[in-house]
């Protein structure tokens, strides 16, 4: 089956909104960093982290249905038999994704958890073609995928190199909070033929993030000092999901799976680059290693989307 024809399948569209979100995404890294200092939260205390992205995606689903609503001139609510599968997009995409990468980013580094992140390209696209059957699965999409994933680990790599270390609650749960990410791309492309792809992102965010914080404060989470800096920054971060996947969402309705997912290489990227401006961390942003990385994503991403020509039908 085609793909409906749309100005959303043009290459340079689908680059410039899926660059959008990378950047929005990206500049998450460095915002989770400044919040949980603006917050009070401890780098070991995983409740707290759990309550603040509850926050989070709770009022990013406020903000998605207001301003889709406000965008469409009638409010936004879910079909009546589109329920369910708000439920099981809220639990796949929010709370089961996020659960697991906040145990798993507390239990191992940043470095192995960016580069653990960088694998859901990998997940989304596999998982598109050999479970959902939506497309093939072709050597230049693994090839590009391969390069792209390359250029993250290079982005990532210190002086000392990568610790090898591995364990089930850190390493483990990253690798699962991917699987399950990926799972939310494939189906987020399933549901949007039924119902509106804003209105399932609004939706699945409030009630997954009402979750989120409820399981944060059973286990004692809380958030701190609330201040105007520390409310404007939960807002912008709020508005970083309400944004970026609803557009994620649009751009996954209108192509195939592979053809969006491979931009999510760019995350990290901005993640480290946003990191290096915003944190005046010391890192290897703006070295020759970070040129080069940058060179391969977007090579792997090229490779990728070069199976997707105009004269070519577009698959489900």
């Amino acid at each position: 089956m085609e793909e409906k024809e749309t100005v959303l399948n043009k290459g340079w569209v689908v680059a410039l909104l899926a660059g959008i979100c990378c950047f929005l995404w990206g500049s998450a890294f460095p915002c989770v960093k400044i919040g949980y200092a603006m917050f009070g939260i401890d780098s070991t205390d995983t409740a707290s982290q759990i309550v603040f992205a509850g926050a989070r995606f709770t009022l990013a689903g406020v903000l998605t249905v207001l301003i889709g609503s406000a965008l469409s001139r009638k409010f936004l609510k879910p079909q009546n038999g589109s329920w369910g599968m708000v439920f099981k997009l809220s639990m796949v995409q929010t709370v089961i994704q996020y659960l697991l990468f906040y145990i798993g980013l507390a239990n191992t580094s940043g470095v192995k958890g960016s580069i653990i992140v960088a694998s859901n390209v990998f997940f989304a696209i596999l998982i598109s073609a050999l479970v959902f059957r939506y497309e093939t699965l072709g050597a230049g999409k693994m090839i590009g995928c391969l390069l792209g994933f390359i250029g993250v680990v290079l982005i990532n790599l210190t002086d000392a190199g990568l610790d090898a270390s591995m364990s089930f609650a850190g390493e483990g749960f990253m690798l699962l909070s991917t699987v399950s990410y990926a799972f939310s791309s494939v189906l987020i492309k399933k549901y949007s033929r039924m119902e509106n792809p804003v209105t399932l992102s609004g939706y699945q965010f409030f009630f997954g993030g009402a979750i989120m914080t409820a399981v944060g404060l059973v286990f004692g989470g809380k958030l701190h000092s609330f201040t105007v800096g520390s409310v404007l920054l939960l807002i912008y971060m709020a508005v970083i999901s309400a944004v970026a996947y609803s557009l994620w969402g649009i751009l996954l309705k209108y192509n195939p799976v592979s053809k969006v997912a491979v931009y999510g290489f760019m995350n990290p990227v901005f993640g480290v680059i946003l990191s290096a401006v915003l944190l005046k961390e010391q890192n290897q942003a703006f070295t020759l290693r970070g040129l080069i990385s940058l060179i391969l994503v977007c090579i792997g991403i090229y490779v990728v989307n070069r199976d997707f020509s105009p004269s070519k039908s577009k698959e489900c």
